[in-house]
């Protein structure tokens, strides 16, 4: 394994690694006939990936890149995304994954408050650019991902091209409960340390060395398949199989033909799985154990049984190293068991005054490094927001607004989130975002929108929403007041964000200083999806195909 020391950079981590295990795979996408993209497969050994990232170093230092710039990424799951990655990381870059399912509005956020200085787009998401480009203040360098296209100067010179462990390698975007994301900035000592983090954990979670394949279905725009198995496999000289999306259909073949033994999964993935007819390929698999979050307890155990791995739960959060992994013997299928902690990280479980709760008690975690160094190795901060970074560290632990109790053996369940956030297939979903868009429509005068169950998808987006006076309530999907509400969110917010469900109601309960009750929308023991009135969109949420 390779070593990382106190003041170690991604690149030069990397290319230790490209030396010691040269020859072997580094970088794999699976082969899928239907794809434009490397349709017959594409492998890259780790010597292969050295030469390419050479090549882009070289390409941005020419240009003028390091220091002090930030350059987007709009590449989906390409392989080129890494190798960009590690070219700017290596003279100081930092690359701000951007997410092609978000819409003109939102990406345009994204590019003003990170003040991209460029972007490096796939020709077919141009389109998606150049219209959130006409509505941005900012207004980056493009670069189309074409091996003939040279790099644009950058416009401002980089304070230097040689980054320090410190230095940030990457932001990327979390929801928040304002409604408006953070940017969760990593530094190079972050990344490496959660790609360590991951491959010594031991127990169920063993990983080889130059021998492992880890089959990841997961966005790089997020920390799971950029940072967290990505890092892991470098270290250890071993693969990361990168698909585009989790495709059930295809699912079994390319975890057979990839030859993966370790395979990452979000609660959806579960069910989505198990509803899929019986495959010769299911269990002709060389996969030791799954990783993931969100799986249902009712599920759990018969998902290992028909498939012939565990599906190990974990805990974590963008921006915190470690996660905390559900992977002692005897393991707790059929619950929400998140794990117990492990040496190199702190946890108090406290109540709504911060004071400590009892073993069998719920409280939100907080966590830490230690008294000495609580931060060391966490996220840098959150871009241009020091209050809501501090906010969050408030008594030196940072707040994770995870509900969690904890059993008298150390074993903790996760509960529920305190932040108003719904967690969808994976994505986080800031409520706030949701009501914004909503209220903006002409016959709205007030909505709240909240987390309801669903079978597949872990949560949908609930919307409750109160009209104007004299504005006559839908009573049918056939209304087509119903289709103008759900089109006007489509048209400003990603399609997992817009409603699955829609409620009209008279009154939105509020405190006496008008704070929004929501738990006071329906009764505890209520599934809202039945009450009267409740209207299924489900149906109707299409993630645009380009």
């Amino acid at each position: 394994m390779i070593n990382i020391g106190e003041t170690s950079t991604i690149s030069e981590v990397f290319f230790e690694a490209a030396q010691v295990y040269a020859s072997q795979p580094f970088l794999m996408v699976p082969a899928n006939p239907a794809r434009a993209y490397a349709p017959s497969g594409l492998t890259l050994t780790y010597s292969q990936t050295a030469e390419s990232v050479h090549d882009l170093i070289y390409r941005y230092q020419t240009a003028g890149y390091g220091v002090g710039h930030r350059i987007g990424l709009l590449l989906e799951n390409r392989l080129e995304h890494f190798l960009h990655k590690l070219a700017m990381n290596a003279l100081g870059v930092c690359c701000v994954p951007l997410n092609p399912d978000h819409r003109p509005v939102e990406m345009s956020y994204v590019i003003d408050h990170a003040k991209l200085d460029l972007v490096v787009v796939l020709p077919s998401l141009m389109p998606l650019l150049e219209q959130a480009l006409a509505v941005t203040k900012h207004r980056p360098v493009v670069l189309s991902l074409l091996p003939e296209v040279l790099i644009q100067p950058a416009k401002q010179a980089a304070t230097s091209q040689s980054p320090s462990s410190d230095s940030i390698a990457s932001v990327l975007y979390t929801s928040g409960t304002t409604g408006r994301p953070k940017g969760c900035l990593l530094s190079h000592r972050y990344e490496l340390a959660a790609g360590r983090w991951y491959a010594t954990r031991g127990g169920l979670i063993t990983f080889g060395e130059a021998c492992e394949r880890i089959y990841n279905p997961l966005p790089v725009f997020h920390v799971n398949a950029l940072i967290f198995s990505f890092y892991c496999a470098m270290l250890k000289g071993n693969c990361q199989v990168q698909t585009d999306r989790f495709q059930p259909s295809r699912w079994f073949e390319e975890v057979h033909e990839s030859q993966a033994t370790v395979v990452h999964y979000l609660g959806v993935v579960v069910p989505m799985l198990l509803n899929q007819a019986q495959n010769p390929l299911e269990r002709d698999h060389q996969v030791r154990f799954a990783i993931g979050a969100g799986v249902d307890p009712q599920r759990h155990a018969e998902f290992e049984q028909r498939f012939g791995y565990p599906l190990i739960e974990i805990w974590g959060m963008t921006e915190i190293v470690r996660a905390i992994f559900d992977a002692d013997l005897p393991r707790q299928v059929g619950t929400r068991a998140i794990g117990r902690v492990q040496p190199g990280m702190q946890v108090r479980l406290v109540n709504d005054i911060g004071e400590d709760v009892s073993d069998g008690t719920p409280g939100e975690m907080l966590v830490r490094d230690s008294e000495e160094h609580p931060r060391r190795d966490f996220f840098s901060g959150y871009l241009d927001d020091e209050a809501a970074t501090e906010q969050a560290w408030r008594g030196g632990w940072f707040h994770t607004g995870d509900i969690v109790v904890r059993d008298p053996d150390g074993l903790m369940h996760f509960l529920e989130r305190r932040k108003n956030i719904i967690r969808r297939s994976g994505e986080n979903i800031a409520a706030a975002e949701v009501e914004a868009v909503l209220q903006s429509h002409p016959m709205v005068a007030q909505a709240a929108v909240l987390a309801v169950k669903d079978e597949v998808r872990e949560e949908e987006v609930l919307a409750c929403v109160v009209l104007k006076p004299n504005i006559k309530v839908p009573t049918s999907l056939e209304d087509k007041l119903i289709r103008d509400l759900f089109d006007h969110c489509d048209a400003s917010l990603s399609y997992f964000k817009t409603p699955g469900w829609i409620w009209f109601t008279h009154e939105i309960p509020t405190t006496g200083t008008q704070k929004v009750q929501k738990h006071q929308l329906f009764a505890a023991d209520v599934d809202p999806r039945t009450v009267a009135g409740m209207m299924d969109l489900r149906a109707w949420k299409k993630r645009q195909r380009r």
